[in-house]
């Protein structure tokens, strides 16, 4: 694990966990010292991100969140996820909107381009096929990252690739209210 992987997992895991996580614990996770979870602390700080130092360990403040409603053909899957993780943000999850059968949603989490390639071959291998392909391509995606500023770059790189897809009087209230 690279330096810079092993700091995104400890922002991951710092944002995962409802109550602090003690620098040995994480140490002991990742199987580095302490003093390296300080500099990595450090420098996860450095890069803007909102971790605290407690008496009980480090935590980190909820990260932003938006839902993206896209539309692209099978073959532009990895593309579409690769713009978003370039820009340093994460797709928890794809979920439709199906005007007979509701809502339907798949946990994701997706992070790097390693995390595309595992998601794209255990398609590819199984007998399963993309949820979008229930609703013509239209799908949602809810995407995380350190702040709103990455996710406008998000938004900005989605909307210029024309993968960005505009809402419908059916889909829920609360996508409807966003400026898609």
């Amino acid at each position: 694990m690279t330096r810079d992987e092993r700091q995104k997992e400890i922002l991951q895991i710092l944002r995962t966990f409802d109550s602090p996580v003690s620098g040995a614990a994480l140490a002991e996770r990742l199987g580095v010292s302490r003093q390296i979870i300080v500099q990595d602390i450090a420098a996860i700080r450095g890069r803007g991100a909102d971790v605290v130092s407690t008496t009980r360990g480090y935590t980190a403040k909820p990260q932003a969140s938006r839902v993206f409603k896209v539309s692209h053909s099978d073959d532009e899957v990895e593309e579409e996820l690769t713009m978003i993780v370039d820009e340093g943000a994460a797709v928890e999850d794809v979920f439709i909107c199906h005007k007979v059968y509701g809502e339907m949603r798949g946990e994701l989490h997706i992070r790097s381009r390693r995390d595309i390639r595992d998601y794209l071959e255990e398609i590819a291998s199984g007998k399963s096929s993309l949820l979008k392909n229930v609703t013509s391509g239209y799908h949602y995606h809810t995407v995380t990252a350190e702040s709103e500023d990455v996710l406008d770059l998000v938004e900005e790189k989605l909307r210029k690739r024309g993968f960005l897809a505009p809402l419908q009087d059916y889909e829920p209230e609360e996508l409807i209210k966003q400026k898609i």
